[in-house]
């Protein structure tokens, strides 16, 4: 069977909209899958090195490095100590696997947290805080009142790599002001553990996705 040039101009453009469809329904799933959730204690763990304010909520945000979504958690950050009712005690925990270099978790990553106002940035050699506070997914924050009960266990985004006004934010926010519990929520990025394994990491030392 011939088919005349304009069948196949027609044919060829059904093929790219399906494609460019069934890619954008990916990227958007992609977007909105979650990473595992923490297992964070609900109290302050005796046997971390971080401390906490016995005089007001402590935020600590756990972070891999070289996880470029990560990026939006940390602007959030930025976001809600602005707004905060009370600023909390902040930390960035940022993991460094016993496999890389000195300096490696130093990214822009590192140096955007540092330049937070009110928050103090922690290396953690091979992961140890992050297990200490049950995390998997980098972005994690946990939330903890002067008495050391958990108030909040979640993300600070509502999306992967996408920042703007979300649920995490104003849970976050709402736990700070009144130092009441207010759940949990998803949370969107990569592996912590990532570059503790080569096979999991691209060939810049970054996290592959969680998929």
């Amino acid at each position: 069977m011939r088919w005349h040039r304009p069948a196949l101009w027609t044919a060829a453009g059904v093929v790219w909209l399906g494609a460019v469809v069934a890619g954008l329904a990916a990227l958007m799933e992609y977007d909105n899958r979650p990473g595992p959730a923490a297992d964070a204690p609900v109290t302050w763990p005796v046997a971390t090195g971080i401390a906490a304010d016995p005089a007001g909520p402590t935020l600590v945000m756990f972070a891999h490095p070289r996880c470029d979504c990560t990026r939006a958690s940390v602007d959030e950050l930025a976001e809600l100590m602005a707004r905060a009712e009370g600023r909390p005690r902040a930390y960035v925990v940022f993991i460094k696997p016993g496999r890389v270099p000195g300096g490696w978790e130093q990214s822009a990553l590192w140096r955007r947290a540092a330049s937070i106002p009110g928050v103090a940035v922690v290396r953690d050699d091979h992961g140890h805080e992050a297990r200490r506070f049950g995390v998997q997914t980098s972005g994690q924050v946990v939330l903890y009142d002067r008495r050391g009960q958990l108030i909040y266990s979640g993300g600070a985004t509502g999306a992967r790599g996408k920042t703007g006004n979300n649920a995490g934010r104003a849970a976050i926010l709402a736990a700070v002001a009144a130092e009441q519990a207010h759940g949990s929520l998803p949370v969107f990025g990569c592996s912590m553990f990532a570059a503790a394994d080569a096979s999991s990491m691209d060939a810049n030392g970054s996290p592959l996705p969680i998929r």
